[in-house]
């Protein structure tokens, strides 16, 4: 099965596995990362601290404490993802919803995958890049990310999530178009 096939419990648990062996492979966490005025462990921090307020914020969902991402950023990974997959495995968050004021009410899963899983698959980018290590990236789901993404173009340059647009070659595969549009250089 592809990435875009799967649940929403299946891809995070897939694209959370190749975040993880880029966490698990860094060697210098002070690295600059592609993000501007981030570094290796800042990719990191990023991932495990936006994710338990947006949901607290939104759904009856509380995350458990992680360990201090300054202290050791594999193992508060690690302590997250395994948080994030057993709100995803849980049979009862089928039921659940998430309500946020920008996006209304959205499938806990859904809201799950569509905001924080993408949001893992990008960054495993940024800290491959940051770190040295493998930054291939699975380009058919890419090629879906940037699909749905490119008429938001606007509006998500106006949130201030995503940098200016890089350019790449118009024949450019799947994800360096995509590291591209988030306001990465690929090159």
């Amino acid at each position: 099965m592809t990435l875009a096939e799967l649940s929403p419990a299946e891809r995070h648990r897939e694209i959370a596995a190749g975040f993880t062996a880029r966490v698990t492979g860094a060697q210098d966490w002070d690295a600059p990362a592609p993000v501007a005025g981030w570094t290796a462990r800042d990719v990191v921090r990023h991932l495990v601290e936006w994710l338990p307020g947006f949901l607290a914020s939104g759904s009856e969902v509380t995350l458990p404490p992680v360990p201090s991402v300054d202290a050791d950023p594999v193992a508060a990974w690690q302590a997250h993802h395994t948080a994030v997959q057993a709100v995803l495995d849980d049979p009862k968050t089928a039921d659940r919803t998430l309500t946020n004021p920008h996006l209304g009410e959205l499938p806990l899963d859904q809201a799950i995958d569509r905001f924080y899983t993408t949001d893992v698959f990008m960054h495993t980018w940024d800290l491959a890049r940051a770190t040295g290590q493998d930054e291939s990236l699975d380009p058919a789901y890419a090629a879906l990310l940037l699909s749905g993404m490119e008429p938001m173009d606007e509006m998500l340059r106006a949130s201030g999530q995503y940098g200016p647009k890089v350019p790449v070659p118009a024949d450019a595969d799947p994800v360096t178009r995509l590291i591209g549009f988030i306001g990465r250089d690929p090159a």
